[in-house]
């Protein structure tokens, strides 16, 4: 290795001792096949980085530290890089000019710069000399062998619609009649793959560590897995479900058309405690290969939101509601396609003999750009047929009246939630699902979306938790074991682009902190059940396309403070009047990069938060009035879509009068309730001042609130603990201990 070093490179052979000394650092933080895990590891019990690897040799600007430096004097050095510091986290550098050693950690490395000074290609002079190669006869005793390792039985072919679907075998079997071979010549050597195994072994390792799931990614994966009886059985059962919804024909592939390809998907369902529930195996189609208007037209599919999906909880906790849960099999094979979509036949599942043809599709697939909307067109077609009505706001919600009784149902893709005053009435919708579609019926609901669902009826409380999603993410981005932190963000700590990286430097350091991942986790638990970081997570989507470490450590201490309220609920509670109101708020000229405000409203129903928004405004305000006024705006729309959408449902009267909107901004309240104009706001834009008519129409009234009880604060800035906590509790975000169920 050494060796090979010193000749890639223009370095003196004298500094063999370096090339020894990176060589042995190198080697103790790679895998190897003499242990199982990297020596590194082995002695401190931590698994090694390799992020500061750089090519030994390569040619690098280096900047040493030099504390009589003069202004005009070169601020770095040209220099080679031939290994790392023993003392510090930098690196060492030979000076050729000096023929001196540096250490330094501040340098640009060039390693795409060839310093080696040689031909890439060597000149050799070969003689030319003829070689008789020996004419073998082949025509006989040669037998092609399959090189399937599994035999797996095909499930639908042109000629066998009523086949029946065999488990492929976990081991390999071998045929009744195997094929005469004419013995061959081989190699007692033992054959190592190309690839160490110490890899793919480390590899599973790091993912346990950081909490990533070990779920499978492709066919050959589920072969070598220890689960693959379970991941056979998921994918005969997937199979059959294609057989049993007729969703292709084995045809011959037309002339000038090309199929598309498709694969095993495999995901490991979870409970709510996070332990893993059963094995579930997905063919899917490869529909990026798809071309507009030849493969498909149209791909919108609505879904539903989660504020639809927290207001039907707090009525379920209002009226007592019977709540139940089913999940559609394979729902996706249930829509019907009008395009010709050819596709390859499924890995394993090849038809023997026929392995040319392509699979006709006749019903939509996972993976297709239209599937999605094909089953929500199949299914709202067959749900309406029952009775059932559509909300116009929200199209994945439906509504059903009959005789004083009535029944929500909730369509989230696949999984279905229905909600009924009337158990016979749920019974009799489960019965029409499971006849028009396969069924899986999951009894009470108590995990949906990843949301945990406790209650207590007798109480008439319902809480929505996170806890097994929190414990997956802190896990992920190794936050498991970290300390907890009283609040998402300390007061006044505000994120800019000034803490993104200015230097390649600092780019690299970020290169592989998984931020935009980080974000996108936090934001989906914001999104359900936690308004209370509503606030930082939206700052932090701000930077995902450059961040910083500061905006880094702003994410862990978000992580923090999940850490100790992890098992935090949104809760809802029965009270002698059901109510919706809500709250608006505004910072002034929060954001350092642009000086724009940020809006934040919170609504409240059956005692909890049932919608809540944290945003950027998309003007600079010139006074608190208009950041106020302009919050109260972006409050109102949310307020006239809330309205509309409980009297779609047709059986809660609690919009008919003007929904409160509290404001803690009194010139903000009295502008938007009269009619007057200024000097100081004749500027404002006319799309804010439909405040007003909604006032005078009494869709919406503006009413003053003190800060104190402004419930919408912490959605736009940070606050003290002890004000930010009583803010959180008022917003029925709590611990279980503090709301037993």
């Amino acid at each position: 290795m050494v060796r090979s070093m010193i000749a890639h490179t223009s370095l003196p052979e004298s500094l063999w001792g370096e090339a020894l000394k990176t060589a042995v650092y190198i080697l103790n933080r790679v895998p190897s096949k003499a242990v199982p895990k990297t020596p590194y590891e082995l002695w401190t019990g931590k698994p090694p980085s390799i992020r500061h690897f750089h090519v030994w040799g390569c040619p690098a600007e280096a900047r040493p530290y030099r504390p009589h430096e003069k202004k005009l004097d070169t601020r770095t050095v040209s220099c080679l890089f031939v290994g790392y510091s023993e003392r510090s986290r930098g690196f060492k550098f030979y000076c050729p000019s000096s023929k001196t050693i540096i250490e330094t950690d501040n340098a640009k490395f060039l390693e795409d710069v060839d310093s080696s000074g040689r031909n890439s290609v060597r000149e050799l002079t070969f003689e030319e000399e003829h070689v008789l190669i020996p004419v073998i006869n082949v025509e006989s005793g040669i037998v092609d062998a399959p090189l399937q390792d599994t035999i797996l039985v095909p499930l639908h072919g042109a000629d066998t619609s009523h086949q029946n679907i065999e488990l492929p075998p976990t081991d390999t079997l071998e045929p009744e009649h195997p094929p005469p071979q004419v013995p061959l010549r081989r190699s007692n050597r033992e054959r190592r793959s190309a690839i160490s195994d110490d890899y793919e072994v480390y590899l599973h390792e790091h993912e346990y560590d950081i909490g990533i799931e070990d779920d499978l990614t492709s066919f050959n994966e589920a072969k070598l897995s220890a689960h693959f009886a379970k991941w056979s059985n998921a994918m005969v059962d997937e199979m059959k479900s294609m057989h049993d919804n007729d969703v292709w024909d084995l045809v011959e592939l037309p002339e000038g058309k090309k199929p598309i390809g498709c694969k095993w998907i495999f995901k490991t369902k979870r409970n709510s405690k996070g332990n893993v529930e059963r094995y579930k195996s997905r063919l899917v189609a490869k529909g990026f290969t798809q071309r507009e208007g030849i493969d498909y037209k149209e791909t919108f599919s609505p879904v539903s939101l989660k504020d639809s999906f927290r207001v039907i909880m707090a009525l379920v906790a209002q009226y007592d509601l019977e709540l139940h849960q089913m999940d559609v099999k394979t729902a996706f094979l249930n829509g019907n396609i009008q395009e010709k979509i050819y596709m390859m036949q499924p890995q394993g599942f090849e038809l023997k003999g026929s392995e040319h043809l392509v699979c006709r599709l006749k019903k939509s697939i996972y993976g297709l750009k239209q599937a999605s909307r094909q089953w929500y067109r199949k299914f709202d077609q067959v749900i309406s047929a029952f009775g059932f009505k559509e909300n116009v706001v929200d199209q994945c919600i439906y509504h059903k009246v009959k005789a004083g009784r009535f029944i929500f149902l909730v369509l989230y893709v696949d999984d279905i939630l229905l909600a009924s005053s009337d158990m016979g009435l749920l019974q009799e919708t489960k019965a029409f699902l499971s006849k028009n579609f396969e069924m899986k019926d999951l009894g009470e609901a108590s995990f949906v979306m990843g949301i945990q669902i406790h209650r207590d009826r007798s109480r008439g409380i319902l809480g929505l938790s996170q806890k097994a999603y929190i414990d997956k993410v802190l896990n992920k981005y190794g936050m498991k074991g970290c300390s907890p932190g009283e609040t998402p963000i300390s007061k006044g700590d505000k994120l800019s682009l000034l803490q993104c990286p200015k230097n390649d430097l600092q780019v690299e350091q970020m290169k592989d902190i998984p931020y935009a991942s980080a974000v996108g986790s936090l934001m989906y638990a914001q999104v359900c059940t936690r308004p209370d970081i509503a606030f930082v997570v939206g700052m932090l989507g701000r930077f995902l396309s450059n961040p910083g470490i500061d905006h880094w450590k702003a994410a862990k201490r978000v992580m923090r403070y999940l850490q100790r309220t992890k098992d935090y609920m949104l809760t809802y509670r029965r009270s002698d009047q059901l109510e919706l109101i809500g709250y608006t708020d505004s910072d002034f000229a929060g954001c350092l990069d642009s000086r724009k405000s940020t809006s934040g409203s919170i609504f409240m129903m059956g005692g909890g938060a049932v919608s809540w928004k944290s945003v950027k405004q998309t003007l600079i305000a010139s006074s608190t009035m208009e950041a106020e006024f302009v919050a109260c705006y972006e409050a109102s729309n949310q307020a006239i879509w809330l309205r509309n959408f409980i009297s779609e449902l047709q059986v809660v009267d609690i919009v008919e009068k003007p929904l409160k909107l509290y404001c803690d901004n009194k010139a903000a309240e009295l502008y938007s309730n009269n009619d007057k104009s200024s000097a100081r706001s004749k500027h404002i834009d006319i799309k804010f001042l439909v405040v007003k008519e909604r006032v005078r129409n009494r869709l919406v009234s503006i009413e003053y609130i003190s800060t104190k009880l402004m419930i919408a604060d912490p959605l736009t800035n940070g606050l003290p603990p002890k004000i930010f906590l009583e803010h959180v509790a008022r917003m029925s975000v709590a611990s279980p201990s503090d709301t037993p169920i």
